[in-house]
């Protein structure tokens, strides 16, 4: 049986940490009756946060992914974090969305977060709602909120409902299109509400935003924008059909408001849900790439009898096994199919489909262009890969994660648990693509790389509740990278006679720091033959294998290049290898001379404060070598974006909340990297040599 397409809105909630995302979804699955007892976020019972991390730290980890009917329509909802280590979470689920439901907090506004996940938004072009929740807080400013949309987030907010009563005195919205309040009773039942007529005292204040919302809508049709203009009353149906169009092309956002604690105001968001947001095949189909990773011309069109065309965007692992959620774009995948994983080349057997409503699930024996379900029985399919019909295969556009800039030294407290930490370990990797682990070859530690400090908190506590594995943490690692400030002429000469055939190659070459974010660049000048051509891969090669090493301490070298210009070769003696270890020794000879210099990350912190810790707040990021770049104030507080170093930031959270009693919040991300100052390189440095000193 074949389902209308049409009729589905796959979501994103997303938001700051504690704007009400979660509670927001609880809300919206009571009123669709997928659950009958709400569970709060606060009492740690909330559906869709199911861990045990979630539960007590109140904060989403994992996306969760669930589905639920409103009005004849499917919806299927992620909910994601708000915390920005978690940023990760938001982007692949944003990558699988056709809406989203962008909620920030009534008193609050637009905090951190909310900036970085609807910058996330804006380059996956997801077309949002604004939700304003927490209208019954103290505080709490509908109107102020709508400005910052307008000017922080440089997004048209199109005002759809005006709040009625403010703080504890909220009662309801008015709708402005209909003229109608939607009050709702303070028995907490979200069903207690009457529609009644505006209250006496907002009639002007409505009619002037309900003109301002239609002039708006009307623009994307000229038709009906010469209509309007010629004083015709327009049909609600019209009006609805111009907001989806500017809806679907970004050119503004219905905005909405309610308190979802208090459940005011969440039916109107799921209506605007339907009516507003796009279903699968209005959204721009994604483009099929080859195997290098350029688009091919051709898009996988949401139709169910297209080939299959699917994204896995999530695995997790559960009782029952490897989840592996997908989204599909294109035909249709049923129980039992084989379908190929175009990243490892294998096929894979589907041996069952599940929807999911966040913890439990509804076996389906197929699922269709459109849907997203999960599916068990993938060996070897990791978060970003292609699944198609092997008789069709073809690649979606592959995610890309952000390499993770902080890592700690972990090991098992009980001697014999090595292998079930690095069991663990690896689930836990494929789960979490901005997680990597590695053992250092020195020292035979195991490291574990995230994303800051909270996430990798998060994973210890995952492998000791989980898994069952107490580790011990060593001090946090900074990802710190070298490179050279001087150009450098040079030559190396690699002989070995011993007998039989010997090993001949001399190098004329020039180090030099390349442009930022090149990486490692090789070219060759040679003419004449002195090397021969088939010897230059080799040369290649043995400086790219060596630059895992830089001169200082030992860490990775970036943007550098590397010219050969000339040499000289043995018809007998000369070969591949010798080229290689000529190069790797020339790197070695060269690299100390060419002014080598340690990087560090540098991150973008952004934090939230009330106004009488501002001062405190920026002498401290200065004591962090930090430079600021933008304050502004606001009614709620000061914000304060700044460049701090990684190494300067490592338990900032507690010393934030102690300069702000308890009321500062930040959020920070990779930027770049840049040279450490000579004092800073020195320490670091003696560091690294020590460590490589104990661990030979």
């Amino acid at each position: 049986m074949k389902k209308d397409i049409t009729r589905y809105r796959n979501i994103g909630i997303f938001a700051h940490v504690d704007a009400g995302k979660t509670t927001t979804t609880e809300r919206i699955l009571k009123l669709t009756g997928k659950i009958h007892k709400i569970g709060e976020v606060h009492d740690g019972a909330a559906t869709t946060d199911f861990m045990e991390q979630e539960q007590e730290r109140g904060i989403t980890i994992q996306s969760a992914a669930t589905s639920c009917f409103w009005k004849d329509h499917q919806l299927n909802i992620i909910d994601t974090p708000g915390h920005v280590d978690f940023t990760i979470e938001v982007y692949r689920s944003l990558k699988v969305l056709d809406g989203g439901i962008g909620v920030f907090c009534g008193s609050g506004g637009v905090e951190p977060q909310s900036e970085t996940n609807w910058r996330y938004a804006n380059d996956s072009k997801v077309a949002r709602i604004v939700y304003v929740n927490k209208l019954d807080r103290i505080g709490a400013d509908f109107y102020r909120v709508v400005k910052q949309v307008d000017e922080v987030l440089a997004a048209k907010p199109l005002v759809m409902v005006l709040p009625v009563g403010v703080e504890e005195d909220f009662s309801g919205v008015v709708d402005l299109l209909t003229r109608k309040a939607w009050i709702w009773d303070d028995s907490g039942d979200p069903m207690n509400y009457e529609v009644k007529d505006v209250p006496a005292d907002m009639v002007e204040q409505v009619e002037t935003y309900r003109e301002a919302l239609i002039e708006t809508a009307v623009e994307q049709d000229d038709e009906l924008m010469e209509k309007y203009l010629e004083g015709e009353e327009l049909s609600i149906d019209d009006i609805k059909r111009c907001i989806r169009k500017g809806t679907r092309d970004l050119v503004f956002f219905p905005t909405y408001c309610g308190s979802s604690f208090k459940n005011k105001g969440v039916q109107l968001v799921l209506d605007a849900v339907v009516d507003y947001l796009p279903n699968p095949t209005e959204v721009n189909p994604q483009p099929e790439v080859d195997l290098e990773g350029n688009e091919t011309g051709n898009f996988a069109i949401v139709d169910p009898d297209k080939p299959l065309r699917a994204l896995a965007f999530k695995i997790m692992d559960d009782r029952f096994g490897a989840l592996t959620f997908t989204r599909i774009y294109s035909g249709q995948v049923k129980k039992g199919d084989n379908i190929l994983d175009t990243f490892t080349g294998k096929t894979e057997r589907v041996s069952r489909l599940v929807e999911m409503h966040a913890n439990s699930r509804e076996e389906v024996d197929s699922a269709q262009a459109g849907d997203i379900v999960a599916l068990i029985g993938m060996k070897n399919v990791q978060t970003g890969h292609t699944l198609c019909d092997p008789n069709k295969p073809a690649t979606l556009e592959p995610m890309v994660f952000p390499d993770p800039v902080i890592s700690i030294a972990v090991k098992p407290k009980k001697k014999g648990d090595n292998e079930k930490m690095g069991m663990a370990l690896s689930k836990m990797v494929q789960e979490d693509p901005s997680f990597h682990v590695e053992t250092d070859s020195e020292s035979g530690e195991t490291i574990l790389k995230g994303m800051g400090e909270l996430h990798l908190d998060i994973k210890t506590d995952i492998l000791k509740r989980t898994h069952g594995v107490e580790v011990e943490i060593g001090k946090p690692q900074v990802a710190y990278r070298e490179s050279v400030t001087k150009r450098l002429i040079d030559s190396y000469t690699h002989k070995k006679q011993s007998g039989g055939s010997g090993q001949y190659a001399k190098i004329d070459y020039v180090i030099e720091s390349g442009e930022t974010g090149t990486g490692f660049q090789f070219e060759s000048k040679v003419t004449g033959g002195n090397v021969p051509r088939e010897f230059w891969p080799a040369v290649q090669k043995g400086f790219e294998t060596s630059i895992g090493k830089g001169p200082l301490a030992g860490y990775p070298c970036v943007d550098l290049k590397v010219t050969l210009t000339d040499g000289g070769f043995h018809p007998v003696d000369s070969s591949a290898i010798a080229f290689e270890i000529a190069a790797r020794a020339a790197y070695r000879q060269s690299m100390p001379k060419a002014g080598p210099q340690l990087l560090e990350p540098i991150m973008n912190v952004d934090v939230f404060t009330p106004d009488d810790y501002m001062g405190d707040v920026i002498g401290d990021l200065n004591r962090r070598r930090g430079m600021i770049k933008t304050q502004s104030t606001n009614p709620m507080g000061a914000r304060i974006k700044a460049d701090v170093p990684l190494s300067e930031m490592f338990g900032y959270i507690g010393d934030l909340r102690t300069m702000t009693s308890g009321r500062g919040q930040f959020s920070m991300e990779f930027s770049h990297y840049a040279p450490c100052p000579s004092n800073v390189a020195e320490v670091v440095i003696k560091e690294a040599k020590e460590r490589q000193a104990v661990a030979s």
